[in-house]
C-alpha cells in the first residue's frame, strides 16, 4: 500500500538542509526507510513566503503570494513510501524527526 507522509512544522523552527543531513536522527530515520524499502520519493518544500496559491472565482484566476491557510503549521516536505498496511506506516512516520515536535500526517495513495 502507498502512502503520503506530510511532514509538517511551524516553519520559524524550520532547519537548514545542512542541518537535517547532520541530524543523526533524520539519518536513522532514513536509513530506516531505506532498510524496510519503504521510500519511493520525497521532497522538501521552500518556505511559504516562496509560495504562490491559485483560485478560480466566477471565472476569474485570483493569484496570491504565500498560503492562503492562515496556521503556525505548514508542511514543509513529503515522502511517499510503500509499505505492507496502516500499522508499518505509523511505525515509519513514528520515527521522523518531526513527529516529536511537529506532526506527520499519513495519507492512503489512490491507485
Amino acid at each position: 500500500m502507498k502512502y503520503a507522509l506530510l511532514i509538517c512544522d511551524d516553519e520559524t523552527r524550520m532547519p537548514s538542509n545542512e542541518e537535517m543531513d547532520a541530524d543523526p536522527v533524520h539519518q536513522a530515520w532514513a536509513s530506516d526507510l531505506e532498510r524496510r524499502r519503504a521510500k519511493l520519493y520525497g521532497f522538501r518544500l521552500r518556505p511559504t513566503a516562496d509560495a504562490t496559491t491559485v483560485r478560480v472565482r466566477d471565472d476569474q484566476t485570483l493569484v496570491t503570494d504565500g498560503p492562503f491557510a492562515e496556521t503556525k503549521d505548514f508542511v514543509g516536505g513529503v515522502a511517499v513510501i510503500e509499505c505492507e498496511n496502516l500499522d508499518e506506516a505509523i511505525k515509519i512516520a513514528a520515527g521522523h524527526p518531526y513527529a516529536h515536535w511537529g506532526s506527520v500526517e499519513i495519507r492512503p495513495v489512490w491507485e
